[in-house]
């Protein structure tokens, strides 16, 4: 039996972001509620947003993500309604939850905007979704779909991504293709097992897309206190070191996310390439499967398995 005969809705969780200037420090707060964040560093943060006009493209990306869903499971007969709800901003979580008990949803399935294991990129969203439920008396029963870093739909995509990219870079150069995804606290729950499918991803990205380019991993996104050591190289560092070897060009794939959040405009679009630029290092970025109809026929599959979820 598959999943869909169990389910009468799919629910899309993400992160959430901002949609105009005003919400900026708000969405930080959310964010960053229980750490002790000093107001000072979260106007920093916030002046990321403001070069984008105070605005985050993911719940756009969202948006037009949830419709292809739509629309891919009209195009196979799939009958389920799809529904959207962020951690930290509008809709939140609880709200959409709320209005699929109201529409008489009674059991779902959670596909979430990211597809590795560990604790901030799953455990915490089944955390979010724990605590949705408990705010909504007689809540649905929601199920979140398996991890689903290794499955064609998410890594076919950035193979093709990683090819385009490197075709923007100078034959002639002396290429690195770097792999990049959202660093971690080294002491965090589940950070091997990140680290594990990260090096998984793009070992059989790297081998399908660039045979016999050199290629590493690095992080970006820090945002924990000096003192508390993280997951390295960050993505800035490593292109100085990838120049003291020789490296003239650097291709970036973001692995570690499904589509252009705020960390892949700015920690890559800006700042890394930014640092590329200083150093006379020809940089290209990789895109993101986003809406690639593979990408955005994942939840149907994992639907149409058979298994328990």
């Amino acid at each position: 039996m598959s999943r869909a005969s169990t389910y009468d809705a799919l629910l899309l969780v993400s992160f959430g972001g901002p949609e105009g200037p005003d919400d900026v420090i708000p969405f930080l707060e959310n964010v960053t509620r229980g750490r002790n964040v000093p107001r000072e560093r979260l106007e920093q943060v916030g002046q990321h947003y403001h070069l984008f006009g105070g605005v985050s493209p993911i719940n756009r990306q969202c948006r037009e993500l949830k419709a292809a869903i739509e629309a891919d499971f009209a195009a196979h007969g799939l009958d389920l309604p799809v529904y959207w709800g962020n951690r930290n901003w509008d809709p939140y979580l609880a709200d959409t939850v709320r209005r699929m008990k109201d529409d008489g949803i009674r059991h779902a399935a959670a596909f979430v905007t990211s597809a590795y294991s560990g604790y901030s990129t799953n455990d915490q969203y089944l955390e979010d979704i724990a605590r949705a439920r408990a705010r909504v008396p007689d809540a649905p029963l929601i199920d979140k779909l398996p991890v689903y870093c290794l499955r064609p739909g998410f890594v076919d995509p950035y193979v093709d991504a990683v090819r385009d990219a490197l075709a923007e870079l100078p034959a002639d150069a002396t290429r690195r293709l770097v792999f990049t995804a959202h660093s971690v606290p080294l002491s965090q729950p589940g950070r091997e097992n990140y680290v594990a499918e990260l090096d998984e991803v793009a070992r059989r990205v790297a081998g399908r897309a660039a045979p016999g380019v050199p290629w590493t991993l690095a992080y970006q996104s820090r945002s924990g206190p000096p003192s508390q050591p993280w997951l390295e190289p960050d993505i800035v560092d490593h292109l100085e070191s990838l120049d003291a070897e020789g490296v003239t060009a650097v291709a970036v794939a973001p692995i570690g996310f499904v589509s252009d959040h705020m960390e892949v405009k700015y920690d890559l679009d800006v700042e890394a390439a930014d640092r590329a630029a200083k150093l006379g290092m020809a940089f290209a970025r990789a895109r993101t499967p986003y809406t690639d109809p593979r990408f955005v026929a994942l939840p149907r599959e994992l639907l149409l398995e058979d298994g328990a979820t």
